[in-house]
């Protein structure tokens, strides 16, 4: 499990910053009038959460929870739900799916998995 977030969080973190210089560039022939502004928004919580699934695999190393399996798992269904829906407007100016708001529930869920896995770690 170490290895796979470890390994998931730095290519997670690459396409964050990938993404960033994009959008970057993007943004100014982007069909939402707000597309800089999600963009931003988009890469900042990529990035934080890239960081947190590495967290995960290093915690793993010392910790066998399947919380820390469940917030690792739920940073990048965040990830991919939240910043891909931010990138999806940005860029499209609409959305067939508002899956923002369950991308979110999908961070905050991960980071009380990931407390819960570190209280009941011994």
């Amino acid at each position: 499990m170490s290895r796979f977030f470890l390994v998931a969080g730095a290519l997670v973190m690459a396409a964050g910053v990938a993404a960033g210089a994009y959008g970057a560039h993007a943004a100014k022939n982007a069909a939402h009038p707000e597309a800089v502004r999600l963009l931003q928004i988009a890469v900042l919580y990529h990035l934080v959460h890239g960081l947190a699934v590495v967290a995960v695999g290093l915690a793993a190393r010392d910790i066998a929870s399947r919380f820390l399996a469940a917030a690792g798992t739920l940073f990048l269904a965040g990830i991919v739900l939240f910043c891909g829906s931010l990138w999806a407007l940005a860029m499209s100016g609409s959305l067939p799916l508002p899956t923002a708001p369950v991308g979110g529930l999908c961070f905050i869920a991960g980071w009380l998995a990931f407390a819960v896995g570190a209280f009941r770690s011994r």
